[in-house]
């Protein structure tokens, strides 16, 4: 079984392939390296595996041959598609990133698996795709026609292209709509990152919508474990289904939507606190409105992958907050 895992110097596509290799898996794992966060970090992260089984490649995901380059050599069994140009706010000052990685990025993996035959492609999908919705918690049985960022957009067109290939080559695909991942080796553009370095270095906090948010934070250990699990349960053809009568997560297709997230959304103020408490440090907080393209909560209905993979989070914000301050503290000495 030889697996592709795309991101692989990211914050959860490093964890992924530590897991694969741990379990006795072939892992080529590939990423670009950009320098949207320091580069350091995702050098850090490669570094960390050091596996006999895990093959590491620099390749930008929008270099057409170069992807399909790979895939004809390597044979992959299934892929774990988790790069993307992330982050709400840079999408708004930097559009054009988002069409290379997250649009072109998706199009050159969809046709890698189209065209050989893989078993299963697991991708990102993101929480932000639920947009104006206020009902809560979000189910993936809800509409996401009104995305407000173009970040959220670019994802729920990876969901709509993945559903073109599934309804027309059967190429079987599962997109797993994230909800706010933490923990340690994480992206210093998350908040509980931003939040710490301020901290530890005197300075005020951003505190958006001043402080009355919820967030639906699921430690990457969580995040990890539903990854590995649901990869394992392939989606098949629903020849029954109808467009009337089924849920937008599910189709006639091999296709299939997951919520991935704790289920139970946090204040943000409560959030902090728990940080303060680790790093034993009151934050200076600076409120602030809300910022264009955040939304007011998070909050995820996860039984369905509750159902698929037998599987709830376990972490609680407090152990994850503790357990990602005292890995920064090492980490930045």
């Amino acid at each position: 079984m030889k697996y592709l895992v795309t991101g692989a110097a990211g914050f959860i596509g490093s964890a992924v392939v530590e897991r694969l290799c741990a379990m006795g898996l072939e892992v080529i794992g590939i990423d670009n390296l950009n320098d949207y966060y320091e580069v350091s970090l995702k050098e850090a992260r490669l570094a960390r595996i050091a596996h006999p089984l895990f093959t590491f490649v620099t390749l930008d995901l929008a270099d057409r041959e170069g992807v399909a380059n790979l895939f004809s050599e390597h044979k992959f069994n299934r892929v774990i598609h988790l790069a993307a140009q992330a982050g709400v706010r840079y999408s708004i000052d930097n559009p054009m990133a988002y069409a290379d990685s997250n649009l072109v990025g998706h199009l050159t993996i969809l046709e890698g698996c189209r065209h050989h035959n893989i078993e299963h492609l697991v991708y990102a999908s993101s929480s932000s795709v639920y947009g104006l919705n206020q009902k809560m918690p979000f189910d993936t049985a809800d509409s996401v026609d009104h995305p407000i960022s173009l970040y959220a957009a670019t994802k729920k067109s990876n969901e709509l292209m993945a559903h073109t290939y599934s309804h027309l080559y059967g190429v079987p695909t599962t997109g797993l709509r994230f909800f706010t991942v933490y923990g340690l080796w994480g992206c210093p553009d998350m908040a509980l990152f931003k939040f710490t370095k301020k901290i530890v270095n005197g300075e005020q906090i951003d505190v958006y919508n001043n402080g009355d948010m919820r967030r639906d934070f699921t430690y990457i250990d969580d995040i990890v474990e539903g990854i590995i699990r649901i990869q394992n349960v392939i989606p098949e053809k629903f020849e029954d289904w109808t467009v009337e009568s089924g849920s937008p997560a599910t189709s006639s297709a091999p296709y299939r939507v997951y919520n991935i997230g704790h289920g139970s959304p946090v204040k943000l103020m409560e959030f902090i606190e728990a940080l303060e408490t680790s790093l034993g440090v009151e934050a200076k907080k600076n409120f602030m409105p809300m910022q264009p393209g955040d939304v007011y909560a998070t909050y995820a209905d996860t039984k369905d992958l509750f159902e698929a993979t037998d599987y709830k989070p376990q972490v609680k914000v407090a152990e994850g907050v503790k357990a990602f301050v005292d890995w920064y503290r090492e980490y930045y000495k």
